[in-house]
């Protein structure tokens, strides 16, 4: 039994006029006695920081107040302990027989069917991550956008939309990011009021809270697919070409030095995925990410995340120390999740010291916007080296930048392959491979554009060949038909 004699009962239970007396056992005693009295103090989730006054609604709906009732109530009935060794289909049967009971101590009739939603709901605060566990199931959903309790925006198919989830309130919603954030380790109050992290399938997560966030707390999920997309997958959404895939393929297994620049959402990671496909399988791999996300299929993979600050200010592991101490395990190639500092010197200069073949990507919004960027990130790293001297780093570390872009549509495309080459004086020389040709816009709304060879054939085909990788150079023919299935 859950509640007989249990210190700290619900009062209702003890006091409603028709409710089962606290020392008469009830009928779902036999289904939930693997729940067992409720557990130590210390199995209780943590405190989360109270929200703004200024940042509160008006109350939700009566379904939303029923279940966050309900679901209060539970957590003083049960043992939480005692969850964890249970499946979701047991804590299911027990939980609807618990809630049985208790909707008819407060006199609330409910048809079964919305006594089941009831209970699934129930089960995904307890179990999961309350309102937003429907849109983390949902295959369809790329991004959920949290923006207070009472408005939540999701994107599909590249075009945002606004769902029907709701919060009881801002404090449900920082319960729910309190759950997230503990469970890695890591902390969100009014001291440290922003928050990376990632859920157990990968996605990521950014959390913001008051006094920072001024309406209340803002969460932001960016989901990835549970089937790493690959090159294929690319071609067949029209993400580029096939004749710019291959090439892809062969920069990647000829072993040169990759760029990946975009703007925030423009799939950078995904593609950072897709040619990391076609390293080989005896080459040791060391990726470094503030949140990890990549998801490499290679089996010699090591895997390093950044730590932020404790609460005294002390522990912070940034990407550069971890640059710097995998030099020191003899990795193949090294993949950074993003350049965003220092750590750009590093890594330069370990592209430069025999790790070829290694990856990066960049916030830029071309080629040679992120050349620019990736020089002024070295003189972050607190060396004093001329721009002359950054340069040359940058143009004999790099041999390929590639440019996406997050077109109007919603798509996310491939808009420029461009080749460095060397230097000329103190400029980096850049040449375009596949330039995208923007044509216009369709009666939908969908960008009508094309990408094109330049009829320039890379120097790196050369290289490339003397490995016994061969390119067709009609792949590169400015006149040939180019399309997906190329």
């Amino acid at each position: 039994m859950i509640w007989p004699g249990k210190k700290g009962a619900a009062p209702h239970a003890r006091s409603s006029p028709g409710a089962p007396a606290a020392s008469r056992p009830s009928a779902a005693a036999p289904a939930i006695a693997r729940l067992g009295a409720k557990s130590a103090p210390a199995a209780a989730a943590p405190a989360a920081p109270r929200a703004a006054p200024a940042a509160e609604q008006p109350r939700g709906d009566i379904k939303t107040d029923l279940k966050v009732e309900l679901h209060q109530k539970l957590l003083d009935r049960i043992n939480l302990a005692a969850l964890e060794s249970m499946t979701r289909e047991q804590v299911g049967r027990d939980i609807g027989d618990i809630v049985a009971e208790m909707l008819k101590e407060i006199n609330h009739a409910l048809n079964l069917a919305e006594r089941k939603q009831l209970v699934e709901d129930i089960l995904d605060e307890l179990l999961g991550l309350g309102p937003l566990e429907p849109l983390l199931k949902d295959a369809s959903i790329t991004e959920i956008m949290v923006n207070t309790a009472f408005i939540v925006f999701i994107e599909r198919a590249g075009r945002i939309e606004e769902t029907k989830a709701r919060f009881a309130d801002n404090r449900h919603l920082l319960r729910i990011i309190q759950k997230i954030v503990s469970g890695m380790g890591r902390r969100i109050d009014e001291s440290s009021p922003m928050v990376d992290a990632r859920l157990p399938d990968g996605s990521r997560v950014n959390a913001i809270i008051p006094p920072l966030a001024v309406d209340g707390p803002i969460l932001t999920i960016r989901k990835f697919a549970k089937t790493p997309i690959n090159m294929e997958k690319l071609v067949s959404i029209g993400a580029m070409p096939e004749a710019c895939a291959e090439t892809l393929r062969a920069v990647v297994k000829g072993r040169r030095n990759v760029l990946i620049s975009g703007g925030t959402g423009s799939g950078k990671t995904t593609m950072l995925n897709a040619m990391s496909a076609s390293i080989g399988e005896h080459e040791r791999i060391v990726t470094i990410e503030d949140s990890a996300e990549l998801q490499l299929q290679q089996r010699h993979v090591i895997r390093l995340e950044t730590r932020p600050a404790n609460m005294e200010g002390r522990g912070e592991i940034n990407q550069r120390d971890l640059v710097k101490n995998s030099l020191r395990m003899r990795p193949d190639r090294i993949v950074l999740g993003e350049c965003r500092g220092g750590e750009a010197f590093d890594m330069l200069q370990a592209m430069n010291t025999g790790h070829d073949g290694s990856m990066t990507t960049i916030h830029a919004n071309t080629p040679r916007d992120a050349l620019s960027r990736l020089e002024q990130m070295i003189g972050m790293s607190g060396l004093e080296i001329s721009p002359k001297a950054a340069r040359s780093q940058i143009a004999s570390a790099i041999q390929v930048v590639i440019q996406l872009e997050r077109l109007s549509d919603g798509k996310r495309r491939l808009t420029s392959l461009a080749e460095v080459t060397g230097m000329e004086g103190e400029t980096v020389l850049l040449q375009e491979i596949f330039r995208f040709d923007r044509q216009g816009i369709d009666a939908q709304g969908n960008v009508i554009a094309e990408l094109k060879p330049t009829g320039i054939r890379p120097k790196f085909m050369e290289y490339l060949g003397a490995r016994g990788i061969h390119l067709p150079p009609h792949l590169f023919d400015p006149y040939r038909r180019m399309d997906s299935a190329a």
